[in-house]
């Protein structure tokens, strides 16, 4: 993972080649992750990651790491508030597979890149976002980039069970990791409908797709290994049995 301190923020839209940065994340990164659906491949190259990414970062939008999105964050005083690597993110998109007659629930919203992307491939997308600011400015970000599909609500995704969503969902993304995938959120499954979580502790942490295979039956698969900063607010159990 690369440091922030090995960058200056800038502003300056004319400091790099976006197009060019862009197909070096596609071609560099992400295609080598194993990301070889040529629709999730295709899709990346549309949705202008720049527009999502703080001013001050622009010229990180492509790199190989997570990037900030509040002053807290970037003194890692919340590392929550980021936005994941791209590679990741494309993983998590492929391994979903989403259908364009399916209802989505995201959890962390954080800039909106991901339900842009959810939004592309889906009906529907609902994304939670427990900090206020960060909602609205997804939402600003959203309506900017033509995307009306996507709505961003500002709610604790710890609790999404409580809240009115007009469930159940076909797809269910928690963009950021959890300790385990709470029984609530499984249950605002479809049968037939896929979770995908980060699962596990530091310094390796599990991808999780969850796939509702009946009422009351679940299969759980786990993919490949990476870290992500914790969604706010969910169970940590303790990692040692005595």
């Amino acid at each position: 993972m690369l440091s922030l301190s090995t960058f200056t923020p800038t502003t300056n839209r004319s400091a790099m080649n976006y197009e060019q940065a862009r197909f070096n994340m596609i071609e560099q990164q992400i295609r080598p992750w194993e990301v070889l659906d040529n629709q999730v491949l295709s899709l990346l190259a549309v949705v202008k990651r720049e527009d999502f990414v703080p001013p001050a970062y622009k010229a990180l939008a492509f790199v190989d790491m997570e990037i900030p999105l509040t002053p807290a964050a970037a003194a890692q005083q919340n590392p929550s508030q980021c936005m994941l690597a791209p590679k990741v993110e494309a993983r998590i998109l492929q391994d979903l597979a989403v259908q364009k007659h399916e209802k989505v629930l995201e959890i962390g919203t954080g800039s909106g890149y991901m339900a842009a992307l959810l939004a592309h491939r889906a009906q529907q997308v609902i994304s939670l976002e427990i900090d206020p600011a960060l909602a609205q400015t997804a939402r600003d970000t959203l309506q900017k980039a033509g995307i009306y599909n996507a709505e961003v609500r500002t709610a604790d995704g710890a609790a999404a069970q409580s809240e009115p969503l007009n469930g159940p969902f076909d797809v269910i993304v928690l963009s950021g990791s959890v300790a385990e995938v709470p029984a609530s959120l499984r249950s605002l499954l479809k049968v037939g409908g896929r979770l995908s979580a980060i699962v596990g502790f530091e310094p390796v942490m599990r991808a999780t797709l969850v796939t509702r295979v009946a009422e009351d039956a679940w299969r759980t698969t786990q993919a490949w290994d990476t870290v992500a900063p914790r969604l706010l607010n969910f169970p940590e159990p303790s990692k040692f049995n005595f």
